[in-house]
């Protein structure tokens, strides 16, 4: 009598477990993460404008738990390619439905950060997966990659503001279709977008600069080191001197007197600074082909300086797998719309299948 209870509590709890769903916890190697992504002990930690987790599964739906910092971040749900759905993840950890009702059978699932650091970090604990579905292997890693140095523009800052207001808040924010996103789909590369609105080399709009920056896994914090041999671009595109081309000519900024007390900086200073920022880059990719690009707002406007710049800068460096390329001014205010964005990238594009063997 006891086995036969034994054996039907076995039938029982087999029964059950078959019918559990299926809990998938961010360190879980079938998750492919793609960025700067912090892994702490419980949950996936992402900043940076353009990271992403993907997963493949063989089932009809899946959630994802989510916590945000600030209720302040944005992102695409993608299935099997698609954009289907923008989340916003809420103050409190939350289970969020990302896909529901699909053919049975495989699909993949990317979620992709459309808002910058300063938006604030997005936790990430587990997939949950209905039951009878099946995690599957992760996709596999692209061979191509490609990381930008930017600012606003390569964030996507106001792409999706029509109103002409050019608001950088978060519901207008959509680093998807950045040019440098864009660009990196064109190629199926994977992409870092190590990029913040307002940044330069020389002077910010905010204390920190790039070269304080552009190598910290957590750009908050001066302590937090990213591991470059985690990551190694075949192509860095760096498109920074926006905000210097304005910030150097306002003597009242209080960065400008941070920086430069009362007197603006040289041309000899910029020219170095800038060529100082590519050495260091170059340091740590001593095999990539960096193109330093300028545009498409004001600092490519005809006459300006700022172009000459980068070019004496990089002439300086003798290095051959060293590019400059400037996108035209786009002669129009505030910052780049979709359209322009795409422009970018078109740009972009055709200088690199011209000129960029990878």
């Amino acid at each position: 009598m006891n086995l036969k209870i034994s054996f039907f509590c076995i039938a029982i709890a087999a029964s059950l477990q078959c019918g559990a769903q299926t809990i998938v916890k961010s360190a879980d190697p079938h998750i492919r993460y793609s960025g700067r992504i912090a892994m702490r002990d419980s949950a996936a930690e992402l900043s940076w404008s353009a990271s992403s987790i993907t997963v493949n599964f063989k089932g009809t739906g899946i959630s994802a738990v989510l916590k945000d910092e600030r209720a302040d971040n944005n992102y695409n749900v993608i299935i099997d390619g698609k954009v289907t759905s923008i989340i916003h993840p809420e103050l409190t950890k939350k289970t969020y439905q990302l896909a529901d009702g699909l053919n049975p059978g495989k699909h993949t699932l990317e979620l992709f950060k459309r808002t910058e650091w300063a938006m604030g970090k997005t936790w990430f604990y587990r997939f949950e997966l209905p039951a009878h579905s099946k995690i599957l292997p992760p996709p596999p890693a692209q061979k191509r990659k490609i990381e930008f140095f930017g600012n606003s523009i390569t964030c996507g800052y106001a792409d999706e503001d029509t109103t002409g207001k050019d608001r950088g808040t978060s519901p207008y924010e959509n680093g998807y279709l950045s040019y440098a996103a864009i660009t990196a789909r064109h190629f199926n590369a994977e992409i870092h977008n190590t990029s913040k609105s307002g940044i330069g080399i020389t002077i910010s709009w905010f204390p920190m600069i790039m070269p304080e920056m552009y190598d910290r896994l957590d750009a908050t914090d001066p302590n937090s080191k990213w591991d470059f041999s985690k990551y190694t671009p075949q192509v860095v595109v760096i498109n920074l001197f926006q905000n210097d081309s304005w910030l150097v000519n306002m003597p009242n900024n209080e960065q400008f007197k941070a920086k430069f007390g009362t007197q603006p900086p040289t041309p000899e200073f910029i020219i170095n600074a800038y060529q100082s920022f590519v050495k260091s880059v170059r340091s740590k990719y001593p095999d990539a082909k960096i193109i330093c690009i300028l545009g498409s707002m004001d600092a490519t406007r005809a006459g300006s300086a700022w172009p000459g710049y980068i070019d004496k800068a990089v002439a300086g460096l003798n290095d051959k797998n060293i590019y400059t390329h400037f996108i035209p001014y786009k002669n129009t205010n505030g910052h780049p719309s979709l359209k322009e964005q795409q422009a970018m990238s078109d740009d972009l594009i055709g200088y690199m299948e011209k000129n960029i063997d990878w």
